[in-house]
């Protein structure tokens, strides 16, 4: 089951209040501008700035460009 689309509307990054963008495989919802990935588990997004992960770094580990 995917997450609601009318919580992602909702969403903002919680660093600098910004859009976020559900990654392909849905699981993460990502910030351009902070370039930070916030994980989703077990369909509910982490929304915490100390969970978030370095947008390279989560690219490098799901082994995508």
């Amino acid at each position: 089951m995917a997450l609601n689309k009318e919580l992602l509307d909702i969403l903002a990054c919680p660093k600098c209040k910004g859009e976020l963008e559900l990654t392909a495989a849905e699981d993460g919802l990502i910030c351009n501008a902070c370039k930070l990935v916030y994980p989703v588990r077990e369909e509910i997004p982490v929304m915490l700035i100390d969970e978030a992960v370095p947008l390279a770094t989560w690219k490098a580990d799901k082994g995508t460009a």
